[in-house]
């Protein structure tokens, strides 16, 4: 049996917990772009849920296919954002970090 989620690419890149955090942070009002690549077949729900359990992002699609979604925050800090996606008998859940920042850099 493949896996429901085939990669999950966060501001163009494979994400990966342990890469350094500057590869994905933003500024404030900047988006962050969330693609989820899902292969299988049949149709599933992706959410993209705050620490809050209040939906940032959903949607439905038809497998093989992309989930894309973008968000932005207002202030600066790290946040973390819950992937989830159901469908055809399996779930997929996992936490993303973002961190914001208050100005770019100098330098």
């Amino acid at each position: 049996m493949q896996k429901l989620v085939k990669a999950i690419r966060l501001n163009n890149l494979q994400y990966n917990a342990n890469r350094d955090p500057q590869a994905y942070r933003r500024l404030v009002g900047e988006d962050f772009r969330i693609q989820v690549v899902l292969q299988g077949s049949g149709r599933v729900t992706c959410a993209l849920l705050d620490a809050a359990g209040q939906r940032l992002a959903e949607g439905a699609l038809a497998l093989p296919g992309t989930f894309t979604a973008t968000v932005s925050f207002p202030t600066p800090g790290t946040r973390v954002v819950t992937l989830d996606i159901a469908g055809e008998g399996e779930r997929f859940s996992e936490n993303l970090l973002l961190d914001v920042m208050e100005h770019a850099w100098v330098g």
